[in-house]
């Protein structure tokens, strides 16, 4: 495994993102609540960059007429047609089958780096 340094951790502050090239890899980089998180910018829906659409909650499981909000920041949204996807795993909220890669990040002294496979 190959470590690839994308920022400082002050450059991405909690809350906030940013897309890095890695190995000619388009990757979001997201701190959610002080954790980092990397994923495939790209939709597999239709092909958008999907780093690029809102980082948002969604409703969770509730009562019919009942509307819970929950996960904040923790899911994007692709900006074309609004899949929706956990930006801890990749996995899409709609769908076992559909999914965006993931990649394993490490923090250490003040670094961020994306793990690649050799």
């Amino acid at each position: 495994m190959a470590l690839h340094p994308v920022a400082a951790t002050e450059d991405i502050p909690e809350g906030t993102s940013r897309v890095v090239e890695v190995k000619g890899r388009s990757i979001g980089v997201y701190n959610v609540n002080g954790e980092y998180y990397a994923i495939q910018n790209y939709c597999p829906h239709q092909g958008a960059e999907l780093c690029a659409g809102p980082v948002c909650g969604t409703t969770l499981e509730s009562q019919v007429y009942e509307f819970i909000y929950g996960r904040d920041r923790e899911i994007v949204r692709c900006p074309w047609h609004g899949w929706e996807f956990d930006l801890k795993t990749g996995k899409s909220l709609f769908s076992d089958r559909v999914r965006v890669r993931s990649y394993a990040v490490e923090v250490s002294e003040g670094q961020v780096y994306i793990v690649l496979g050799t």
